[in-house]
């Protein structure tokens, strides 16, 4: 195996060019197969979770999702306030937002499961291998910072959601979208002013950020037109109302759908 890392890092040095030398013997990052290989476990949890729970009562993972989501809201804000150090946490943090996923599994909120969901979550971990060993310094922090930003925002309400008791009292879910569209469109304004004035940040990675940029801003905005336009006018006229989907992160609320509520397990 060590021989095989060996080849691969040669082969994949030899076509990104040298690494940064900051980051050798961090937790993961030395070698790409074991974040290929979690990626690649991931997805085949997200096939095969649901038909293993097919038959199964859903679980209602309540107090797991409190810990979760208010978990991942301190680490969040503590990677925005000190984001300089803790780049590696940023990279790391994606790999525990499959749990976003497996949730959805074990409550058996299958249509939560979009592509969107799938998209941002597998590829932000190998996105992130690869900037944490060739460019973790200068223009890679803005995104970072902004996106810990929006996760204390989105993780906060995820996990007071979680509480029944506080949830009639939640009202910012609808701007959490708004608040990612925001940041997209900032991201890809801060890219593309590093290529109109080089700063010598490789011009090949700003090309692929803002190329990534635009993917998310396409995609989100179809989830929030779907969402929350469609949702308006399915209230005013309820006759034509249908499924709605779900945001590609929410993990710890009911669906905005008109779904019978399931008996859960909460073992």
């Amino acid at each position: 195996m060590e021989t095989f890392n060996h080849k691969l890092n040669a082969y994949i040095d030899s076509w990104m060019g040298p690494r940064d030398q900051r980051v050798r013997g961090m937790l993961l990052l030395d070698n790409y197969p074991p974040t290929f290989a979690l990626t690649v476990m991931y997805l085949l949890i997200v096939w095969m979770g649901p038909k293993y729970m097919k038959h199964r009562q859903p679980y209602s993972c309540r107090a797991v999702m409190v810990f979760y989501n208010l978990g991942l809201t301190l680490l969040s804000f503590y990677m925005f306030y000190e984001v300089i150090n803790v780049l590696w946490w940023y990279y790391f943090s994606k790999l525990i937002e499959f749990m976003d996923t497996f949730f959805f599994i074990l409550r058996k909120n299958n249509h939560q499961i979009t592509f969107l969901h799938l998209y941002h979550h597998a590829s932000m971990l190998n996105i992130w291998w690869f900037v944490m060993n060739w460019i973790p310094c200068g223009h890679s922090y803005f995104g970072a910072s902004l996106n810990s930003f929006i996760h204390v925002v989105m993780y906060s309400y995820y996990g007071l959601s979680a509480i029944p008791a506080i949830r009639p009292y939640l009202w910012w879910k609808k701007y959490i979208t708004q608040l990612q569209l925001i940041q997209f469109f900032l991201t890809v304004t801060q890219t593309t002013l590093a290529v109109i004035w080089p700063c010598g940040f490789p011009i090949g990675w700003l090309y692929f950020q803002i190329s990534y940029m635009f993917t998310l801003i396409i995609l989100f905005m179809n989830f929030y037109i779907q969402t929350y336009k469609k949702s308006g006018s399915q209230r005013k006229h309820p006759q034509n109302s249908s499924l709605l989907s779900t945001n590609g992160h929410a993990n710890g609320t009911p669906s905005t759908d008109f779904t019978a509520p399931k008996k859960l397990r909460v073992d």
